[in-house]
């Protein structure tokens, strides 16, 4: 079964859905490479002025697929795909978000959230830390929230998440807020999107050419620690990890 739904285009904007809610639309390895397949398709194809990233169920992403996890660097070049992408990307967020689904989340150039959603950067208790995510993360958010939710995993919902630069709008309907965005794609000429996202995606990308490397050498071997082992034996089987007081 496809964890990536048959795209859905309507006047230039093509919408691609996480289809796994089984798995909370977690990120596995055949999500990765969908996804990526999906986004080459939208920016080779001239019909496609603005690619719309959401998903079903009550889960935008829960991050990476404990049971099938993508290989680092193979996530890292997805993020870095949405991000380098010519054309503009925009996150419909309905759901839940955590750890690596938040950085599928900040490589997306303009996003909306209603009131169900909620976020978490969950990797510092699982003996683990938002490395490959901070590549689109701490470029566009705000410094000192980062460091509050980086290191304490605790959950904040769309009004935070717009403040601290998470996400560009927070509102009661996620899908209202988002008709005069999309309207304005459609007016934008290809090549006015193209170099104007260049400008807002400069340095982002230059974290991704200097760090990327490190981050994903810094996360592989997080993931073969012992504390990490505890922490997602200890989530899987539904109880505390050993160190918590």
């Amino acid at each position: 079964m496809t964890p990536l739904a048959a795209p859905v285009h309507d006047r230039g904007i093509t919408t691609l859905a996480l289809d796994s809610p089984a798995n909370r639309n977690a990120l596995s390895a055949q999500l990765v490479v969908e996804l990526s397949t999906a986004l080459d398709t939208c920016a080779a194809d001239d019909t496609v002025r603005a690619v719309v990233l959401t998903h079903t169920g009550n889960t935008f992403c829960a991050g990476a697929d404990l049971a099938g996890p993508p290989d680092p660097a193979a996530f890292v070049a997805l993020m870095r795909q949405i991000v380098a992408l010519p054309k503009p990307v925009v996150a419909r967020v309905t759901g839940h978000v955590r750890a690596g689904g938040l950085g599928l989340l900040g490589a997306c150039d303009i996003s909306a959230a209603g009131p169900d959603a909620s976020f978490a950067l969950t990797e510092s208790r699982l003996g683990l830390a938002p490395a490959v995510i901070s590549l689109p993360l701490l470029p566009r958010t705000d410094p000192r929230a980062a460091a509050r939710y980086y290191l304490t995993g605790e959950r904040f919902d769309a009004t935070e998440a717009a403040r601290i630069g998470l996400i560009t709008i927070a509102a009661e309907n996620a899908d209202k807020a988002l008709v005069p965005v999309l309207d304005g794609l459609r007016r934008a000429s290809p090549q006015g999107l193209a170099a104007s996202k260049e400008l807002v995606t400069a340095t982002v990308l230059k974290g991704f050419d200097q760090y990327a490397e490190d981050l994903i050498a810094r996360s592989a071997a997080l993931f073969a620690s012992a504390e990490a082992r505890e922490g997602m034996t200890a989530f899987l089987e539904r109880r505390d990890p050993a160190w918590v007081f």
